[in-house]
């Protein structure tokens, strides 16, 4: 363990460093095969696209990007968005309004806008994390417990709908999922150097083999590089394109960002990074995004479950990201193998568990140790990623502190020069 340690100190790179990038790199290939597929559809677009997306862009974000291990894709935060533009323009739409997203992302990068981002407290983040482990959890309990997908206009909504269909929950997924998550808790106590999810996904895999149970499973898709975009610009654009993809970069700005922090906290590396990196992220995510939106696939944003699932098997590099988009074509390309047969529902687990590791109890145990305004900050933020969206999360726990520090600079000290106590903290 320490000799490992001492190397990765030193930025030596060995075969046990090349074999935990290319495990991280393969279950992170495996979350995003069907998530991937889902977001597309939810933009209407065609399916494939969802997963065209990371196989472009993951190579430029690992080779331009400043955080190694963040592995980025297709996202929920950007699902309206992109709807939207297919809905009014067809997939030229949803083309035009991530070019001009990707533009704006490489302009607040020569604007170093991103280091702002970069200065959100850390219980900010904290609660990000926490909020988004949460949605992840939430949103596999209905593959989980085999009942249908529900409706809400946000996570607790779904979260109640859910529990009250479970009279009518299957027990084979259920298995299968309870499969992964109980082997990767243990596996990652044993020996945290083994791919933990990487191990429960296999244990799920002979499960459903040898008892037969006939689940949902990946499936082969062939993957065909899409033709360029054709679309042309009108007046009208300026009113309705460009506002959308200023819009868009911002909520995908302050997604990537948050989330490489979110990342590098989960790593257990709480040092704030160079204001400079912030900005670099953005610009190389915004090269990567104009990539893929002239083939009209759908932006890439931060994506904490692949992210979180590469460093708990072992990515420490950017290989770690080129493997992900390597494993995840090979998946697409030669899917009628072994890997095609992967049930839905232990890749539900990995997500799940993944989800339970961001919620970080740890910092759950701390908050009646922390001050009023931390774990106030902290609750607000990820009870707001469930009820509202990330970004409003984020602002509603800044907001504390911009509170705490005018009644700290005016009322507090107008309240001690006039005799009148002032609230205790």
């Amino acid at each position: 363990m320490l000799r490992a340690k001492l190397l990765r100190t030193r930025g030596k790179y060995n075969w046990e460093r090349f074999v935990g990038d290319c495990a991280g790199g393969l279950i992170a290939a495996l979350i995003a095969l069907p998530y991937g597929l889902s977001m597309a559809a939810l933009m209407h677009l065609p399916p494939i696209l969802g997963v065209v997306t990371s196989i472009l862009t993951a190579p430029i974000t690992a080779l331009l990007g400043r955080n190694p291990v963040l592995i980025g894709g297709t996202a929920s935060a950007t699902v309206p968005f992109i709807a939207n533009a297919v809905r009014s323009q067809g997939i030229g739409g949803a083309a035009k309004v991530s070019i001009v997203a990707s533009v704006f992302m490489m302009v607040f990068c020569v604007m170093r806008l991103g280091r702002y981002v970069s200065k959100v407290p850390p219980t900010v983040v904290a609660g990000f994390s926490a909020g988004i482990g949460g949605i992840m959890f939430i949103s596999q309990l209905n593959v989980l417990l085999g009942v249908k997908a529900p409706g809400g206009a946000n996570s607790l909504v779904q979260l109640a709908t859910v529990l009250g269909e479970i009279p009518s929950l299957r027990f084979a997924p259920l298995l299968l999922g309870g499969i992964v998550i109980i082997t990767a808790a243990l596996v990652m106590r044993w020996t945290p150097r083994v791919p933990a999810p990487l191990v429960g996904v296999a244990f799920a895999g002979l499960a459903a083999y040898f008892f037969r149970l006939h689940e949902p499973e990946v499936g082969s898709l062939q993957l065909t590089l899409p033709p360029f975009i054709g679309f042309s610009w009108t007046p009208q654009d300026v009113l309705s394109v460009i506002p959308t993809g200023l819009t868009l970069a911002f909520v995908a700005s302050i997604n990537i960002l948050l989330t490489s922090r979110a990342v590098e906290h989960f790593r257990g590396r709480h040092n704030h990074h160079k204001s400079a990196d912030a900005d670099a992220e953005l610009g190389a995510y915004g090269i990567a995004n104009l990539a893929a939106g002239i083939f009209g696939a759908p932006m890439s944003v931060g994506i904490p479950a692949r992210s979180v699932a590469n460093v708990r098997c072992g990515g420490t590099t950017r290989l770690s990201n080129i493997m992900h988009a390597v494993f995840l074509f090979a998946l697409v390309s030669l899917g009628s193998g072994a890997l095609a047969h992967i049930p839905l529902a232990a890749l539900a687990g990995v997500t799940a568990w993944m989800g339970l590791c961001l919620l970080d109890v740890s910092t759950w145990r701390r908050l009646p140790k922390m001050r009023n305004v931390d774990a106030s900050a902290f609750l607000v933020t990820a009870v707001s990623v469930l009820m509202v969206n990330a970004v409003a999360a984020v602002l509603a726990g800044c907001s504390l502190y911009v509170v705490q520090h005018l009644y700290d600079r005016y009322l507090s000290s107008h309240s001690g020069l006039t005799g009148v106590p002032s609230i205790a903290k």
